[in-house]
């Protein structure tokens, strides 16, 4: 088995230690989502972790992980009865992102159970975690039928499998830890909610701890047994802290008055539910043991709160994460009440705080959130300006490129509720929600014979291909005696997410404040709704004398939303040059991802003033090249005034696509979107047909 790099030689990320650590000492605060941008050894300290994790007393031979002093009588191996304990080191299992949903559940012998009524059983990731640690790296990009079965069995405690009348059922309590990266995208709202405590982690900008940091690594990989000796008894102290903490955690009082500033500031930051209370309230248990202490104080709580409460402070996917802290100081001194001592003599490790630690060396404990780097040492998550509000065009400077004043960026309108838009036909892409397409999840559509094992079972169609031959086949009893030729997999229909890809007019025609601003407000508007289909999104904006990709597509629909919000305006219209910069990024992406289909969204008042000698031509016939593609597409006209001259629906036609005003791409405003969507192909595929016969 390869080395663990040891927890105690990760350099700073104090919060991300403390968060694991108080999961360590109590497993019911409820796991750790870890984010921060790459290179900042989440995945290494999330490793670590496991090596501290007291032992597991478990029944020898049980494929489930039971506690031999409190057996689970539903266990498929058991009865374990009066059985014998053994113990065995913790598990931290790595769940795949890209996991089929038998390696995560478990799969049955289906040909066993139909013809010999066998319950052949193989336990997956979530029986191999029972009791341990289940690990998500990338959690966010894990595809949303794997995240349903971890809500079920993270709500339930159990795993559950159901194959056409065989069921199983399994103990599944682990400890969920995940990482991820913002910039690929963001996590679904319900297994958001999962994690009990979040932190946020990012590289030093300090050269004396990035210098550490290589240092250690360096030696590591040079020899990691002679590594981890060196710090092997940091480790062990460590690991008497966590094993002292545990066994004071059912001694720790949780008094009225730290109830009422739990609930008052769970109420005071607007969190949805109970679970924000509930995990507060184990969180500020467990730093009370981890300090040596039996009574939970406000500072516990005020901890608790910047752990628990950010990741469940988000109202849209665009709000970054986060907690006031001035409100959140406000809040506890309001409700403060009467307080046991701060200082009281230690009942186990350490000298009475997670700061526990003296000089902060190897071994030494973890302090409190908010100390370390100074705040402007920490980057921020996203690079982005806050939009400006300019009253007046700013002017282009000398030998822009724009040929015409650069105007501020303005803030967009408030986002809506959008006509749901998809590709017609029928796809095989990642799941998702946007457009129809063969999936591993949905309605049975019909059946076909499997190609190696066999998942989806459609019984009918089995019994059906079996029944003919009964006879030929000596059946004497009841059973039905069925063959490997016989087998029929399920086909099934579901939605697919698609590359919706944003092309986006910035020039001087689009440039009036309060027009521009319903513009970015209808494409944050789509943006959203991307979000919430599970697409990739690409943005390409067009202005002066060309095109350029602001946003390389990406799961990461915040950031799109970032850089349309700072988008500038002014200059030409280069709509063609806009257009050709699509095609280029969507045929790459066809070979990147030959299943992902796309959808071409291109917001623009239709006009063409640059880019050639004449520009609508050029626009007419990079349009074209979209269409002979089978790429749908959908027009945006932002064209407003009493005078239209319809250049965008014009568009729409040589794109074979359809166009919609903004007013009529509100979900409340038109009816039938889709069907013109899909009706206007259908009808540019037919004229084609007719040509070609002519």
């Amino acid at each position: 088995m390869s080395t663990r790099y040891p927890f105690t030689a990760v350099v700073g990320m104090d919060d991300l230690r403390l968060a694991l650590l108080l999961n360590a000492v109590s497993p019911a605060v409820g796991g750790v989502l870890v984010r921060g941008e790459k290179g900042t050894a989440k995945s290494t300290a999330v490793r670590a972790l496991a090596g501290l994790l007291p032992a597991v007393p478990v029944v020898p031979g049980c494929r489930f992980s039971c506690d031999p002093g409190s057996p689970d009588p539903g266990c498929p191996d058991g009865p374990h009865d009066d059985a014998p304990g053994a113990e065995r080191a913790a598990r931290m299992v790595e769940l795949p992102v890209g996991a089929s949903e038998d390696r995560l559940v478990g799969a049955l012998d289906i040909e066993r159970a139909l013809a010999d009524g066998v319950k052949a059983f193989e336990p997956g990731l979530l029986a191999d975690a029972h009791r341990g640690i289940l690990y998500v790296d990338e959690v966010n990009l894990l595809h949303d039928h794997l995240v349903d079965l971890l809500l079920d069995a993270a709500a339930m405690g159990s795993s559950y499998v159901e194959r056409e009348g065989v069921s199983v059922r399994h103990a599944a309590r682990f400890l969920l830890v995940g990482t991820m990266n913002p910039e690929e995208g963001e996590l679904r709202p319900q297994l958001l909610d999962r994690f009990g405590l979040t932190v946020e982690v990012a590289a030093s900008r300090e050269p004396e701890q990035r210098v550490e940091v290589v240092r250690r690594r360096l030696s590591f990989e040079d020899d990691p047994a002679v590594f981890a000796a060196r710090w092997a008894g940091e480790e062990a102290e460590l690991r008497d802290r966590i094993a002292a903490a545990r066994a004071l955690l059912p001694r720790v009082t949780l008094g009225d008055a730290v109830l009422l500033q739990i609930a008052a500031t769970c109420a005071a930051f607007e969190v949805d539910g109970m679970r924000a209370d509930i995990v507060m309230a184990r969180t500020a248990t467990a730093l009370a043991a981890w300090a040596g202490r039996t009574d939970v104080t406000s500072d516990d709580v005020r901890q608790a709160a910047l752990l628990a409460l950010p990741h469940r402070r988000r109202r849209s996917p665009f709000d970054a994460p986060g907690l006031d802290e001035e409100k959140l100081d406000e809040t506890l001194e309001r409700f403060k009440g009467e307080e046991p001592d701060q200082d009281p003599e230690p009942d186990g490790p350490g000298d009475g705080g997670p700061g526990d630690g003296g000089d902060g060396g190897p071994g030494g404990g973890i302090p409190p959130q908010g100390e370390g780097p100074a705040p402007e040492d920490v980057p921020a998550p996203e690079d982005v300006p806050a939009p400006q509000e300019s009253p007046e065009p700013a002017p282009a400077p000398q030998g822009s490129p724009s040929g015409a004043g650069e105007r501020a960026a303005v803030k967009a309108a408030e986002p809506f509720r959008t006509k749901v838009l998809s590709v017609p036909g029928l796809g095989e892409g990642a799941a998702g929600r946007r457009s129809r397409a063969r999936t591993e999840h949905g309605r049975t559509t019909g059946s076909v014979r499997p190609r190696g094992a066999l998942t989806r079972l459609h019984l009918a169609a089995t019994v059906q291909a079996a029944a003919p031959h009964q006879k030929a086949r000596g059946r004497t009893g009841p059973g039905l005696v069925v063959r490997r030729d016989d087998l029929r997999q399920a086909t099934r229909e579901g939605r697919e997410g698609n590359l919706v890809l944003f092309a986006v007019d910035a020039s001087g025609s689009m440039a009036a404040r309060q027009r521009m601003s319903a513009v970015k407000g209808a494409v944050l508007s789509l943006l959203l709704d991307a979000y919430q289909r599970r697409d990739k999104v690409g943005l390409i904006t067009f202005r002066g004398r060309d095109a350029e990709v602001a946003l390389p597509p990406t799961s990461s629909v915040d950031a799109a939303a970032a850089r349309l919000e700072k988008l500038p305006t002014g200059g030409r219209t280069p709509l063609s040059a806009g257009l050709l910069k699509a095609h280029d990024v969507l045929r790459v992406e066809r070979l990147r991802d030959p299943s992902r289909r796309p959808l071409l969204v291109v917001v623009t008042d239709g006009r063409a003033t640059g880019g050639g000698a004449d520009p609508v031509a050029l626009a007419c016939r990079a349009a074209r090249l979209h269409a002979s593609e089978g790429t749908a597409s959908v027009v945006v006209d932002c064209e407003t005034g009493p005078v239209r001259l319809g250049l965008a629906g014009e568009l729409a036609r040589e794109l074979g696509g359809t166009a919609v005003t903004l007013d009529e791409l509100r979900a409340d405003s038109i009816a039938g979107l889709v069907r013109d969507v899909q009706g206007n192909r259908k009808t540019t595929a037919g004229k084609t047909t007719a040509r070609r016969a002519a």
